[in-house]
């Protein structure tokens, strides 16, 4: 192992002001993630991304060109000693908050992160180390770009059948467009299919009496059930240890943030965080929870406050198809899910041999043969 300061290793730059530039296709990153896409690269190179105000142990990554805002520094790596990726993943294993300079908001400057000391394999070790970690992080970027789609293709479903109307008859043709009835609804001030109908969220939803509340900060990490908190958009934690009935799954659960308007759906056994997490049910077999969940997710809640968005989620209005072509559209999507499904457990099994496997391939005890 070769002993150097982070100085030897990176050269940091400050990042800028992203207002004035247009969209395009270059990732602009900030303290907390992704913001926005942009038409300019403030660098092209592979890069460590480091905090300078804000969450200082949100390390991040990047091998394509990218913008950083003023909150972000950026970096220049040595190559000749370091290998980008591998010094990611060691500098995420490092607790930064004791180099805080910030009063408030925590702070990073240039002299506290050159000042770090770290400990390097030689260069081939690095980059052999390296490739383990990137496989396995691309097999999960993979997965996750394979959801997106997944999800995208559900939504443009549900806009061709429920939106545009276009499901298919009997013949396997677009009901619309192949002159199916249509019958003028007050309700909607529009045309809907014969027999369909227009209902309020709040009579379409059921009391399962099993949101289990616990604090989720007591129980981080503590067990295999998951806690669904909306202030954290999405998986809170983990827990073992309630003493109420954990809800067992024979149908989705959409999860709504009564305060980040976030919808979510699920199909494994969790349990409800902080107040505010919402969870629906449908009550109707017209509306089977698939349907449900995009439904729910074209109503337009930005006009209405923080505080009672609920409220009106629960007093707008909802078509109601004819129970075939629930029954079909549900079907559909749900085959969509369970792929969806097996590769967030997937996910979930690569990222513990990740993390596994990261101190014990930087500290030696498994080599990898050349």
């Amino acid at each position: 192992m070769n002993e150097y300061l982070l100085s030897e290793l990176i050269e940091i730059k400050n990042g800028k002001d992203h207002k004035h530039l247009l969209n395009g296709p270059i990732p602009v990153f900030g303290s907390g993630g992704l913001m926005r896409y942009v038409n300019e690269a403030i660098y092209e190179d592979e890069s460590i991304l480091l905090p300078r105000k804000g969450s200082l142990n949100n390390i991040q990554y990047t091998n394509k060109p990218f913008w950083t805002v003023d909150t972000l520094y950026y970096t220049i790596i040595n190559k000749k000693k370091a290998d980008a990726f591998y010094l990611y993943n060691y500098l995420k294993k490092l607790d930064l908050s004791n180099l805080n300079s910030g009063t408030g908001v925590p702070s990073m400057t240039f002299s506290a992160y050159y000042d770090i000391k770290v400990k390097l394999p030689n260069l081939h070790t690095q980059q052999k180390i390296a490739s383990v970690l990137s496989a396995l992080d691309n097999k999960i970027e993979l997965n996750n770009s394979i959801n997106s789609e997944l999800e995208q293709m559900a939504k443009t479903l549900y806009d061709y059948w429920l939106i545009q109307f276009d499901f298919p008859n009997e013949d396997d043709k677009p009901y619309k467009s192949s002159g199916g009835k249509m019958v003028y609804n007050e309700i909607l001030k529009r045309e809907i299919p014969e027999n369909w109908e227009v209902v309020s969220v709040s009579s379409l939803l059921k009391n399962h009496g099993f949101n289990v509340k616990i604090n989720a900060k007591d129980y981080l990490e503590s067990g295999k059930i998951p806690i669904i908190d909306q202030s954290t958009n999405f998986i809170a934690g983990y827990t073992n240890n309630i003493k109420s009935k954990i809800p067992i799954l024979k149908e989705p659960a959409i999860v709504f943030g009564d305060h980040t308007r976030i919808l979510k759906l699920i199909n494994f056994d969790f349990a409800r965080g902080a107040d505010g997490t919402q969870i629906l049910f449908s009550n109707n077999s017209r509306m089977p929870q698939f349907l449900f969940y995009y439904a729910l997710n074209k109503i337009d809640l930005s006009n209405y406050g923080y505080a009672r968005h609920f409220k009106f989620l629960k007093e707008a209005n909802i078509v109601l198809p004819d129970n075939s072509v629930a029954k079909n559209f549900n079907r559909r999507i749900e085959t969509f899910y369970d792929k969806i499904l097996n590769n967030i457990i997937q996910n979930q099994e690569l990222a513990s041999l990740r993390d596994w496997l990261l101190p014990m391939l930087m500290n030696g005890q498994i080599k990898i043969e050349s």
